[in-house]
């Protein structure tokens, strides 16, 4: 069973409270974005500000239903994934520029070998559009994958990195 995700996208738009900046849909199902597709991950409206996300193919399970479940595996990707189109919410599209959580992906594999984080150009335009402080940002999203381990410490690795280079460079 699939559901099209352009209705669910369109239905959302109606359901978007006024002081809501974005709306994303979560299902189990997996979906597709017209006829000429046969899947997606996720689709968002940039204009619209709607969002929709499948677990569905983000568990190995459902290539393989002898597969042993892995449901860590599956929130790291979904949480990259939902990551992605929420970024398409607040208006930042696709990236061209360097390997970038905002690159687009038509695979599992593709989407796997996707970094959890912004490039330094759709960073900038996410702290353009929210008004945030980058090391705060970082510090704090270090933290959860820190706590989160397994699959997120590699991120949290990085993320180390990064905070100890900007430290370095703010002098502190």
């Amino acid at each position: 069973m699939q559901f099209n995700a352009t209705k669910i996208l369109r239905t959302l738009e109606t359901k978007l409270p006024r002081n809501a900046y974005c709306m994303l849909g979560i299902l189990m199902t997996d979906i597709y974005p017209s006829d000429e597709w046969n899947f997606v991950f996720g689709l968002a409206s940039i204009k619209d500000r709607t969002g929709v996300f499948s677990f569905a193919r983000y568990d190995d399970t459902f290539y393989d239903p002898k597969a042993r479940p892995d449901p860590a595996k599956v929130l790291y990707r979904s949480s990259r994934v939902m990551t992605h189109e929420i970024g398409h919410m607040f208006g930042i599209q696709h990236c061209v520029f360097y390997s970038c959580l905002m690159n687009g992906s038509n695979h599992l594999e593709e989407s796997d070998s996707r970094p959890s984080e912004l490039c330094p150009i759709c960073l900038r335009k996410l702290q353009h559009s929210i008004k945030f402080d980058v090391l705060e940002r970082y510090i704090a999203l270090e933290r959860i994958c820190t706590e989160l381990g397994g699959y997120f410490s590699k991120d949290a690795e990085f993320l180390r990195s990064l905070i100890g280079k900007i430290q370095q460079a703010l002098g502190a």
